[in-house]
């Protein structure tokens, strides 16, 4: 017995794959960067979902000019999400500050990368004045509009690295996802971002939380850090000072 044969006009196949390949590709571009559209002045807020137990994936984009559209995370969490944007001048100052620190020490590469985070904090805080609420660690901070934990500055400070990578301010390191500690001891458990050395391998901690937001991360081989030590005490406090001065943080060559 014969069977009718449907035969397709092979544009038309041709057309379907496409249209399927680009609406793949924009899935792809929108769950990894954010809307990709016209960058409001205005902050945003993404509040679709509640508190999560890890830290987030980077989201933002980079325009043209170079301002940054950027989802920060706030309250613990990150149960409260919003969307900012750093502008071209913001970038710019940004870089003018990064390069007060030159040097290819690791001392000053560590530096970099500590004003590289503060100064991205503070942008930040402009944008979202709540974020001056936060305090050292978690003390006293319950209820408090604009606080933050391990989870959300673990998110922000990947999402800052992610961003001084793009624009080519994070020379010899490498951003691999955040690490966690005491994941099982409700008490203890604290995330941290990560950089990678990719000369030596070696991979450090940057942690935001020991300090207010707008103020200096502290940085220690992720070993240590693991290790429960304190990046205020030796042999990492000349790490991690807070002087009033970028000159005083970092080495100069002797003449």
């Amino acid at each position: 017995m014969s069977q009718n044969r449907i035969v397709i006009d092979p544009l038309i196949v041709a057309f379907v794959r496409f249209r399927f390949a680009v609406i793949g590709f924009f899935v792809i571009l929108i769950s990894h960067t954010g809307s990709a559209g016209t960058a409001s002045m205005q902050p945003r807020l993404d509040d679709a979902q509640g508190s999560v137990s890890r830290p987030l994936p980077p989201e933002y984009v980079i325009d043209r000019q170079g301002a940054v559209r950027l989802r920060i995370c706030f309250n613990w969490s990150c149960a409260r999400r919003q969307t900012l944007t750093f502008t071209s001048k913001d970038m710019a100052r940004l870089k003018r500050y990064l390069a007060l620190c030159p040097g290819a020490s690791l001392h000053n590469r560590l530096q970099r990368v500590r004003i590289g985070i503060w100064q991205m904090e503070w942008l930040a805080q402009t944008y979202q004045p709540l974020l001056a609420n936060d305090l050292a660690i978690n003390d006293s901070e319950a209820e408090v509009e604009g606080r933050m934990d391990c989870i959300d500055n673990a998110s922000n400070t990947t999402t800052y690295l992610h961003i001084l990578r793009d624009i080519r301010e994070l020379a010899g390191w490498t951003v691999p996802s955040p690490r966690v500690r005491r994941l099982f001891d409700i008490t203890a458990v604290h995330w941290t971002a990560v950089i990678l050395d990719t000369e030596t391998g070696q991979p450090w901690s940057v942690d935001s939380w020991f300090r207010p937001n707008g103020h200096l991360p502290m940085v220690m081989p992720l070993s240590s850090w693991s290790d429960m030590k304190k990046g205020w005490e030796p042999p990492f406090e000349r790490l991690n000072v807070s002087p009033r001065s970028i000159d005083a943080l970092c080495d100069r060559p002797t003449p």
